[in-house]
């Protein structure tokens, strides 16, 4: 069994409760306080997820190309704490890594995720090099893995299905880290930019992916996202974070097209700026929706 520091704590076979409140007076009115808050920041082209649940634990999925991360936690955060419980990076290209380089010069980050794959680029030496100096508790992803945040709230690791500790791969994309958060009755699908090859194995082996909303893969390329896991899914919501007029086409007609059809309603970074979900358990709501 591993041992997080501080709040979070990480287990793959055995349930452990955990229950630890923090004041939060600043940022959200009563109602919202007492809710699971999911935002996923506009960042432009790139993925940023903050979380933060009732008893006022902290979790960063990503952090965007750059900087801008700071300015969105600035705004969704007491002024006084600089600190982030837990940090994910689901895999290591810049458009989710860099912004988390800033991150950890900026904040005091107690536990990081992460897969250990490896790649050659500028950002991910420096990842490298911050990781080991932040002395933070340090965890490889693997599937089946559970990290309780809050009393009702579990992340639950869905994918990478083996062990990446320094491996390069061709298609660094798809050792995406896959979480399901489940808070009580509602259920979040994070795929970072997995894409199809990944999505097929999810369903060839039965994974529980059901959720209420969907961080949709790739932002919103048509190389993620097909029928049958939007079907495996089959979520009442989903969130592409993507850039304003990016040079990838992002997202692409096919897959809004596809989310269309089954009814799902759509918000996109680009058109919607942050979109914050609050829910209290058993219901959720977009904030100014």
């Amino acid at each position: 069994m591993l041992e997080f520091k501080k709040k979070i704590v990480f287990y793959v076979l055995a349930f452990l409760f955990f229950s630890n409140i923090l004041a939060w007076l600043a940022v959200y009115d009563l109602s919202q306080a007492a809710s699971l808050a999911v935002v996923f920041f506009d960042v432009g082209q790139g993925d940023s997820i903050f979380i933060e649940t009732p008893e006022g634990n902290r979790i960063l999925i990503d952090g965007g190309p750059d900087s801008k991360v700071l300015e969105k936690l600035a705004e969704n955060s007491p002024f006084w704490d600089k600190t982030i419980d837990l940090m994910i990076l689901t895999h290591p290209d810049s458009d989710h890594l860099a912004g988390l380089l800033e991150v950890l010069e900026s904040y005091k980050v107690e536990n990081i995720l992460w897969t250990g794959v490896m790649t050659e680029t500028a950002d991910f030496r420096k990842w490298e090099n911050l990781i080991e100096q932040e002395n933070a508790g340090t965890y490889l992803a693997r599937a089946g893995q559970k990290i309780i945040i809050g009393r009702e709230a579990i992340l639950k690791v869905l994918y990478p299905f083996e062990d990446l500790a320094g491996r390069s791969v061709k298609d660094i994309n798809d050792t995406s880290i896959v979480l399901r958060l489940d808070f009580s009755e509602i259920s979040f699908l994070f795929v970072g930019d997995a894409g199809k090859s990944a999505e097929k194995e999810l369903i060839g082996r039965e994974i529980d992916m059901n959720a209420d909303v969907l961080k949709v893969g790739h932002h919103g390329s048509k190389t993620a996202t097909s029928e049958e896991f939007v079907r495996g899914v089959s979520p009442d919501t989903a969130v592409i974070s993507v850039g304003e007029s990016n040079k990838y086409n992002h997202p692409h007609p096919e897959t809004l097209e596809l989310l269309q059809k089954y009814g799902i309603s759509i918000f996109r970074t680009d058109l919607d700026g942050d979109i914050k979900i609050f829910s209290d358990g058993e219901k959720f709501k977009i904030d100014g929706r």
